[in-house]
């Protein structure tokens, strides 16, 4: 027994000074940790300082029924039951029972709702019990950040994420400079659960992300997006997009890409604008009458015969739209009228012994090509040559008149963007600043892809007969004596080598085109993919209306007026609205900002992260607010902000 006593004395002699220290690391390795402290996620704007995506918070509320103490629980159970029902829905006495039950079972971690914005959130937890706190209330929230777009749907491909379902769009392009670094902190446990913060000089704080300033024009965007679902809901298509872009800068200003879902409704999918590579159909008779101008093969006044419409070149037969066809025509009538016939053999007739020197020439163009995007996913470009698997005789006039080819929506547009930019061709453009609070990171001047893809003759050229085909050919539908614009109708039959019946056979229908037709401010793409044939599939038809709603629209609204003589960017507009959301963000949060002059959603956001309810009047953007400038800020005020 002594000896027993011995060997216990001096092994804890051995562990208070033996091991001690060894002992005292381990303890101090179980109560102290590392914790992460996240950057805020930077802000994507539009070019009028619009919110596009922020980061908002949410919250999951959960309740520990164990915890309340009897006498609270049933003095107020029935009066928070009557308020849970009022936000949540669901009678008061279903939540009673299920509280009541859950509180029997011992339940300490019962779920009650999640997603609650913070105005739902200040006004939850002032609920009866709940107002008590987490160790005498029971109440619990676990907060939680999310990604929103005040603009809804609208853009949501091309805005993108970055998260686990992959990283599209320019929250992917552009994710290094929004997420931000994170930080970390040195934390000591302090009770069960319960962790505070300590000095320590190795901390590291986060540096928060930088903000995307987008090109597009939330007002153009929104006619887009709307003049393009209401076409492909008329006609049933399986989807569609639209792209508009500022003429001189390459900025594009609009981009919507709808697909059907197996409900029947539109959403954004997918970036077919970007990504979809297609035959572009009687769209790339432009490219093809650029060439042969530019060789001298050919003048606009050159004849070609198209004899009756239906022609037979190497085995195949070519046929015209028109019944009976158009007989002997110019070159340029039959890009006016789109005939198949005439481009098949104005092209092979000049270019068919020596097929190298027509589709060098589309190469010097950049057809071939990808624009070479940050976003990700750009399809690209396939134009075949002699000697590659895909070439044959009937390669050169099939691509003639479009086919035997492949384009994005993007890179068609690119094209047409420089006939409209006389001759210069400059790459698309999606962003035009990165900047860090109020101050510019970086800003991206335009950029020029072929400084000129022709000479200006060709170019006048051609310019008059696409201002022509509104006028007097297949566009003629879609011109308007209140203002004048040029294009191209595209019909592209897809999977062509099926002999369907007439009500199975599927199109692209296209219009490509710019405006005003004499000084382009705006080049547009409309591409609508299998419209229901019953109801339609000429580009005309389809995809024509889309473009003249969006022109008539960005006239209606001075867009042209007011920036016809456009030289620099202008970032007034961008500046107030970046200057106000900061000013509120960097807040010390004890007194209202003034909100004046920003746009609804933003003002929306900002404030209820401050703390503040906000109910709103009207739509547009802030004209007055309930609550003054430098008034005492204090949580859970309701401010009425009058929009107009």
């Amino acid at each position: 027994m002594t000896l027993f006593l011995v060997a216990i004395i001096v092994r804890l002699t051995n562990i208070q000074f033996a091991d001690g220290e060894k002992y005292r690391n381990l303890s101090q390795q179980l109560t102290l940790r590392n914790d992460t402290i996240f950057a805020n996620r930077g802000n994507v704007f539009s070019a009028d300082g619009s919110l596009l995506a922020t980061s908002m918070s949410q919250y999951e509320i959960r309740m520990d029924t164990y915890t309340v103490n009897s006498e609270v629980f049933e003095k107020n159970i029935r009066e928070l039951s009557v308020e849970l029902s009022k936000m949540l829905g669901k009678s008061a006495s279903y939540w009673e029972t299920k509280i009541r039950k859950a509180r029997n079972n011992k339940n300490r971690y019962l779920f009650i709702t999640r997603k609650l914005g913070y105005t739902d959130y200040i006004k939850i937890k002032s609920f009866p019990i709940f107002n008590l706190g987490m160790y005498k209330g029971g109440f619990i929230a676990e907060q939680t950040t999310v990604r929103a777009h005040p603009l809804g749907k609208v853009a949501e491909r091309t805005i993108g994420y970055d998260d686990y379902r992959g990283a599209p769009g320019i929250e992917g392009a552009y994710r290094d400079y929004l997420r931000g670094k994170y930080g970390w902190r040195m934390k000591q446990k302090i009770a069960k659960g319960q962790w505070k913060p300590i000095n320590d000089n190795n901390e590291k704080e986060p540096i928060d992300g930088k903000d995307i300033v987008t090109t597009i024009d939330v007002n153009i965007q929104d006619i887009a997006h709307h003049s393009l679902l209401k076409q492909l809901e008329y006609y049933e298509a399986d989807h569609g997009c639209v792209v508009v872009m500022e003429t001189q800068t390459g900025e594009i200003k609009a981009i919507s890409n709808l697909g059907r879902s197996s409900s029947g409704k539109y959403y954004e999918r997918l970036n077919y604008a970007v990504g979809e590579s297609h035959e572009p159909g009687s769209a790339f008779k432009v490219m093809s009458m650029v060439v042969a101008l530019e060789t001298g093969a050919i003048d606009t006044s050159t004849v070609v015969d198209t004899g009756d419409g239906r022609y037979k070149m190497y085995g195949r037969y070519i046929n015209d739209s028109k019944r009976g066809g158009y007989g002997e025509i110019s070159a340029a009538r039959a890009l006016e009228v789109s005939s198949n016939i005439g481009f098949a053999r104005l092209i092979d007739e000049n270019f068919g012994e020596n097929p190298e020197k027509f589709i060098t020439s589309l190469k010097r163009m950049n057809l071939n090509n990808v624009l070479g995007l940050p976003i990700k996913g750009e399809g690209k470009p396939e134009i075949p040559a002699p000697g590659e698997k895909k070439w044959s005789k009937n390669a050169l006039p099939s691509i003639a008149y479009g086919y035997n080819l492949q384009l994005t929506p993007l890179q068609t547009l690119t094209f047409y963007n420089a006939i409209a930019n006389n001759g210069e061709m400059v790459k698309p453009r999606l962003v035009k600043e990165i900047r860090s609070k109020d101050q510019s990171v970086t800003y991206f001047e335009k950029e020029i892809i072929n400084p000129s893809i022709c000479s200006k003759q060709t170019i006048d050229k051609v310019k008059e007969i696409l201002k022509n085909v509104v006028v007097r050919g297949t566009g003629k539908k879609l011109y308007s004596e209140s203002f004048s614009m040029s294009g191209k109708t595209g019909t592209a039959r897809v999977e062509y080598w099926m002999n369907d019946w007439n009500e199975n056979k599927r199109y692209i229908s296209s219009f490509t085109g710019y405006f005003p037709s004499e000084n382009p401010k705006y080049s547009c793409i409309v591409v609508i993919h299998k419209p229901k044939v019953q109801k339609g599939y000429y580009g005309a038809d389809v995809s024509g209306p889309v473009f003249k709603d969006i022109a008539q629209k960005i006239y209606s609204s001075n867009h042209i007026i007011n920036e016809i003589d456009y030289k620099i960017p202008d970032f007034a507009s961008v500046q107030n609205d970046y200057n106000n959301f900061y000013t509120i963000s960097n807040k010390e949060y004890n007194s209202i900002p003034n909100v004046k002059g920003m746009a609804g959603m933003d003002a929306i956001s900002l404030l209820e992260n401050l703390g503040l309810k906000v109910s709103l009047e009207g739509n547009g953007k802030v004209v007055e607010q309930s609550l003054n400038e430098g008034d005492k800020l204090i949580k859970g005020t309701t401010i009425v902000l009058k929009l107009t």
